[in-house]
């Protein structure tokens, strides 16, 4: 208790500084004489460092045949070079606090090495021995390969992957990589081996074919000092253009059911082709696609999750798939979510509303601001970290944009306006051009779908 007499003095209390001015950072471009380009990025405070490495061995590079071997050999990278074993390369990643993570997708591969500064010119070491002379142990790579196809079972398991990988398969031709798993099917995993690793890398993987991304807090090292003595040191033959096949696809409307007997969910995936981010709409399309899906509080989950209680949560969103140098890639712009069996039906009935609606009557200017202000407001939070800033660079190099691209993205952001936003959103999500895989019980849905005529319906296993 307090004495009658007793007052307390409380500390003032702490006012608010003034919002400083925040902007993505354009990086410092270089090329070593190995040909390798670095782009830097000097983070005050950022004591961990961030290295992200792209490399020129896109999926549609695996030789016929041998779907996942890009996948297998990124995953051996560190399983042992010419100076450590797999166990030694490990023991030394740990032993500098570091992490180093690969893996392929459509627009090649991507190496990850996360560091304490302190330690970053042992790791760069340990980062060049493994681009420069992976072991690719035999009983290394058959370990992985066994990995691989005890993951088989579980994706096709994943009611969202079997969704994904269905989806894939009806938007592109059988000829297409994209209409086949990034990592392979059971088939295509079982015939890879040592020697078609050992091809792939000495085919694709070449220092002038690569970029080195690198942020963080470099106070106290000469940088391009360390860049020379360890990713300097890799050698290989002059790049050699590859030109990125076309990408064809079919988002004729319609409706693939893969028949789960017995599920109580429906996973639904609904999806289409679109353009890159280096198509003019780009910036439109993702305040208009985030205000129709973007947070809970967009369209499809005021709708189908708040009013009808039909969902824990549906997400529309736009993901580059590839990119050209000449600015002819696709995306995938897609809706995703589950929704109980026996509201399959009129859950697809409200989104088809929603879209329908949206087409009709347009945005909001509150739905247009709330969007932008999310998206551009949260920007600072968002790359508070070394790795979300490398990341982020590495995408522009993977996608060929100017190494300002994120900087003007947010500016374009702001600028956007209600119309224009509405009109890239209904152009992303046509109703008469979607395709739409349900993955869940044929025989409790398929009547319903068929019933809502949104396109042919047919029904395959699961």
């Amino acid at each position: 208790m307090t004495d009658a007499g007793t007052t307390m003095t409380f500390h003032p209390m702490p006012q608010a500084g003034e919002a400083s001015p925040w902007a993505f950072p354009t990086p410092e471009r270089d090329i070593l004489p190995n040909g390798l380009t670095v782009l830097h990025c000097h983070r005050p405070g950022q004591r961990v460092v961030a290295v992200e490495v792209n490399l020129a061995a896109p999926l549609d590079a695996e030789p016929e045949g041998l779907d996942g071997v890009a996948t297998i050999m990124a995953r051996a990278l560190s399983e042992g070079t010419d100076r450590h074993s797999a166990e030694e390369f490990a023991a030394e990643l740990e032993r500098c606090g570091a992490t180093l993570d690969a893996h392929a997708d459509h627009p090649g591969m991507r190496v990850s090495l996360e560091v304490p500064a302190s330690r970053l010119p042992l790791a760069l070491s340990l980062l060049a021995d493994a681009l420069r002379a992976p072991a690719f142990p035999a009983d290394e790579v058959e370990r992985l390969v066994g990995n691989r196809l005890d993951e088989i079972p579980h994706e096709l398991a994943n009611p969202g992957r079997r969704a994904a990988q269905e989806l894939g398969r009806e938007l592109f031709p059988a000829a297409s990589r994209m209409s086949r798993p990034r990592q392979g099917t059971e088939e295509t995993v079982r015939r890879i081996d040592a020697d078609a690793v050992r091809a792939f890398y000495r085919e694709h993987i070449r220092p002038a074919a690569a970029t080195a991304v690198v942020v963080g807090d470099f106070t106290g090292l000469s940088l391009a000092e360390l860049l020379a003595e360890t990713l300097g040191a890799w050698t290989g033959p002059a790049a050699v253009a590859r030109p990125a096949p076309p990408v064809t696809a079919d988002d004729t409307g319609r409706v693939v059911i893969v028949d789960r007997p017995g599920a109580v969910q429906t996973q639904v995936l609904i999806g289409r082709v679109g353009p890159d981010r280096h198509d003019r709409v780009w910036p439109a399309q993702v305040v208009g696609v985030y205000c129709l899906g973007g947070t809970l509080t967009s369209r499809l989950d005021r709708v189908l999750r708040e009013e009808k209680g039909y969902t824990y949560g549906v997400r529309a969103f736009g993901q580059v798939l590839r990119s050209t140098p000449e600015g002819t890639g696709v995306s995938l712009l897609a809706i995703s979510g589950s929704v109980a069996t026996d509201v399959t039906g009129p859950a697809l009935e409200d989104t088809w509303q929603v879209l329908s609606t949206l087409a009709a009557g347009g945005l909001t200017d509150e739905e247009r601001d709330a969007a932008v202000q999310n998206l551009v407001g949260v920007a600072p939070l968002r790359y508070e970290t070394a790795a979300a800033v490398a990341a982020t660079l590495a995408d522009q190099v993977e996608q060929y944009l100017p190494d300002d691209h994120q900087a003007q993205l947010y500016a374009r952001l702001a600028e956007t306006g209600t119309v224009e936003a509405t009109a890239a959103a209904v152009s992303a999500f046509p109703v008469d051009n979607l395709v739409t895989v349900l993955v869940g019980d044929a025989s409790a849905i398929e009547a319903p779908v068929r019933a809502l005529d949104i396109g042919e319906v047919k029904v395959v296993s699961g």
